[in-house]
């Protein structure tokens, strides 16, 4: 993958390196061990559309701005997806202080306005012919939303398109398309965000093409939740089980409509999530030294060895996770409550593994672009132009 990527890779996780499996708060001795995940992917530099000649000469970009991260992609066309050839990610906790205020701080959208800025630059010097830029959940909630917008478009000189659940559910599975197994016909997506999360119940067609059956947006994300409960110090068990259950009474009323329990009893359904959660647990989970997208991105994870790893983070204080660097600073009090959203899908729906995706609304902005603004190319050109031989051969008898 081209270093611009691998500079975000490695700002994933709030700029820090990955490093070993947390400490156990007890010492380990009543705590199970941790086994390290491996990747399950070879990677074929023939076959993956990073090294692929581009196919048009557009440039795409995709900014997709959430709660907790603004986030850049650019990219050119390839014959098997994209190229990606400048990224940006940057920590701005745009929805810092929204569930008690209901408004965006100044501070967060001086923040904000700051790593857009910088987005604007890597875009005008990428030359992009073709450009969409969202917002999401704390957007969708803010008063000042207008505002703020207003103040992008003046200043930043970009126009933010402010999507609804659904379509932010649409683009994470476009996005993520390429990971969900054609074999297996069902499939729960998740994205646990800073304001929200997104579940997505799926049809994955032999094609390999999905279809979203239904889908529902809780309003918890590892921002709101975090603040709400309070994840700097350590969190005592009941209060942990106790954020669990909150999760979990949003969660039943979307598996009562689906009644998606009783698929995944029937091995029919596959689990796939995308975001800084599970990217994080999974590069610990790996023992990484540093992050790295390309290990991460497409990996199988034991779900029993991921809720290990939260049991063990919900009861270290931030100061300890900090010490783990693999969270890093501006991650440490965000991912209990990450953990305590991972751990309630993983009880309501018990799959084995889980599919993990370093990839999402970007990417899914980026197809759809280049679905869109490319002609499709003619298959077999050549063997239309061609004369038939046997047509030919028919008339000369004659």
């Amino acid at each position: 993958m081209s270093s611009p990527e691998n500079k975000a890779a490695r700002n994933h996780n709030g700029g820090s390196a990955a490093g070993t499996a947390p400490e156990k708060p007890d010492g380990g001795k009543n705590r199970p061990a941790v086994r390290q995940a491996r990747p399950n992917r070879k990677n074929n530099s023939n076959r993956n559309p990073q090294f692929q000649k581009p196919i048009s000469n557009h440039i795409y970009s995709a900014i997709d701005l959430g709660t907790n991260n603004c986030r850049l992609l650019v990219a050119q066309q390839t014959e098997g997806g994209f190229k990606v050839i400048d990224s940006f990610s940057r920590i701005v906790r745009l929805g810092e202080g929204l569930g008690q205020n209901g408004t965006l701080s100044e501070a967060a959208i001086d923040r904000t306005i700051a790593a857009l800025d910088i987005c604007v630059a890597k875009i005008k010097r990428r030359g992009v012919t073709h450009m969409r830029n969202v917002a999401t959940q704390a957007c969708r909630e803010a008063l000042n939303c207008d505002a703020f917008v207003e103040r992008v478009e003046k200043e930043v000189r970009i126009k933010l398109d402010i999507i609804d659940p659904m379509e932010e559910a649409r683009f994470a599975v476009m996005g993520c398309k390429a990971l969900l197994d054609r074999n297996t016909p069902r499939a729960i997506v998740f994205d646990i965000g800073g304001g929200s999360t997104e579940l997505i119940w799926v049809k994955v067609h032999k094609n390999g093409m999905p279809e979203i059956l239904d889908w529902t947006s809780i309003p918890f994300g590892v921002v709101n939740l975090s603040e709400k409960y309070g994840t700097k110090d350590a969190i005592s068990a009941d209060h942990y089980a106790e954020m669990r259950q909150s999760i979990l009474d949003v969660i039943l009323p979307f598996e009562a409509k689906n009644n998606m329990a009783a698929e995944v009893g029937e091995g029919r359904v596959q689990l796939l999530g995308t975001s800084g959660t599970i990217t994080t647990l999974t590069s610990m989970q790996l023992g990484l030294e540093t992050y790295d997208r390309n290990k991460v991105d497409g990996t199988k994870v034991k779900a029993a060895e991921i809720q290990a790893l939260c049991q063990q983070l919900s009861g270290l204080d931030y100061d300890a996770r900090v010490a783990l660097k693999s969270i890093g600073k501006d991650r440490a009090d965000l991912v209990v409550a990450g953990c305590a959203i991972l751990e309630s899908i993983m009880d309501l729906w018990p799959i084995r593994d889980i599919r993990v995706a370093d990839r999402g609304i970007r990417e899914g902005m980026l197809l759809e672009m280049m679905e869109t603004t490319t002609p499709r190319r003619k298959k077999n050109n050549r063997r239309r132009n061609r004369p038939n031989r046997n047509r030919n051969s028919k008339a000369a008898k004659k």
